[in-house]
């Protein structure tokens, strides 16, 4: 979804995500959330507005322990209406209801048919690759962000995210990891409350 989205607006096919690998947790994570508890609701209308519930809470909290641990804001719907601290809006919401329907009632049967069809050993080594392969990428993410985060980036205005993140290219070089991440996330947000408190007070003083 996010890399058709990105297709229609920049014209340009995008691998998304917080992690190096092609794939994004927090709709892994949702996903899997809805499956458990809704699964056996069977009124549309209630599983339509439970999904919307489980998926915001889910993007909520992954944007405010993110922006918490990394000074940095991945996405900000700030822009749009009816909107929650940026970090939640309802046009992502309602699209997130209709998602959470089509995993809940029909993806998920067909990937269970699916993984019923392998034996018991088959299953064994596709889930253990997966998790080796997630952790070490979970790993390798983490210590490139830490990277990008522990930087130092002079701010000229509050809110020139372009301003901040062709700085963070310019630092970073031709460095493929952290490249990835910033092409996965060109609008990247860096919070230095020192600068801000700074700006704030200049602006006071004035």
């Amino acid at each position: 979804m996010e890399m058709i989205v990105t297709l229609i607006n920049d014209k340009e096919l995008v691998n998304r995500g917080f992690l190096i690998g092609p794939y994004c947790p927090i709709y892994g994570t949702c996903s899997i959330a809805m499956i458990l508890l809704l699964s056996k609701v069977n009124n549309p209308v209630l599983l339509f507005i439970l999904s919307i519930l489980i998926c915001s809470v889910g993007e909520y909290i992954t944007s405010y322990l993110m922006e918490r641990i990394f000074k940095a804001r991945w996405w900000d719907y700030s822009n749009k209406k009816f909107n929650l601290n940026g970090r939640i809006c309802l046009q992502n919401c309602l699209a997130f209801g209709i998602l959470g329907f089509i995993v809940v009632k029909y993806i998920n049967v067909i990937i269970t048919k699916q993984l019923l069809m392998l034996s018991s050993t088959n299953l064994n080594i596709l889930f253990f690759s997966i998790i080796v392969i997630f952790i070490s990428d979970l790993i390798i993410s983490f210590n490139v962000i830490c990277k990008i985060k522990d930087m130092s980036i002079k701010y000229v205005h509050l809110d020139n995210t372009k301003e901040i993140t062709e700085r963070v290219r310019k630092i970073l070089g031709k460095s493929l990891l952290p490249r990835r991440l910033l092409n996965a996330y060109p609008n990247v947000r860096f919070l230095i409350k020192e600068k801000i408190s700074n700006l704030k007070n200049v602006t006071k003083k004035k």
